[in-house]
């Protein structure tokens, strides 16, 4: 298990994951006006095109450095370390978790998915997760999912000492229950990025947090 910077283990609120979005510029101006009201946010761009994903990401590290936001990758520890990210995210076919921990070193913010599985949570911060993250919690539009996720999942996964994200679905208004069973985190995408006013959306789910 690895020790845990203070930044990371009083980690609470929002999550944003960005949508996918070719445009860069595009990309930019719509995570810059909803950055502040983020506590982490995650690079998430499955398009092959490496050129285009090394170059929004740089751009995002740029963007989330100035405003003190860490940037998490998405599925590519190479990626992460070119452009000097705070950390990585893998799911659970992406990777070896203890090689990511170990490439990118003590500091870095290493993030695993785990679904329904407190056992693969258990291995996950064994290996050297920073944290882990369970959904789906409710029906989501942003990929296809076929587990289900519990908010018993989150209370039991307090013993493991690390926060738990809470991801898949979630809204503003369905969020109270999830941080009342120990989500120390929220993961949106389609909730900030597709809703009518992004910026309204990314301060309730702050406020969902008391904050």
């Amino acid at each position: 298990m690895t020790a845990l910077p203070p930044s990371v283990r009083t980690a609470r609120g929002l999550y944003l994951i960005t949508p996918e979005e070719r445009d860069t510029a595009c990309l930019l101006a719509r995570v810059a006006a909803v950055l502040p009201h983020a506590t982490w946010l995650q690079y998430r761009q499955k398009d092959p095109d490496a050129g285009l994903r090394h170059a929004q990401a740089a751009a995002l590290q740029a963007l989330c450095a100035r405003a003190n936001v860490p940037l998490i990758i998405n599925d590519d520890v190479a990626l992460a370390e070119a452009v000097g990210a705070a950390g990585v995210h893998l799911g659970e076919d992406d990777g070896d978790l203890a090689a990511a921990r170990s490439r990118l070193g003590v500091h870095a913010i290493v993030g695993a998915s785990c679904y329904d599985d407190a056992a693969l949570a258990e291995r996950a911060v064994a290996a050297g997760a920073s944290y882990v993250a369970f959904g789906a919690f409710f029906p989501t539009a942003s990929k296809v999912t076929t587990r289900r996720a519990t908010p018993a999942l989150l209370t039991d996964a307090a013993v493991l000492g690390v926060p738990r994200v809470a991801i898949g679905g979630i809204t503003p208004d369905n969020m109270g229950p999830l941080v009342a069973a120990g989500a120390d985190l929220v993961a949106v995408i389609g909730g900030v990025f597709e809703a009518s006013d992004p910026l309204a959306a990314a301060i309730a789910y702050r406020r969902g947090f008391g904050s």
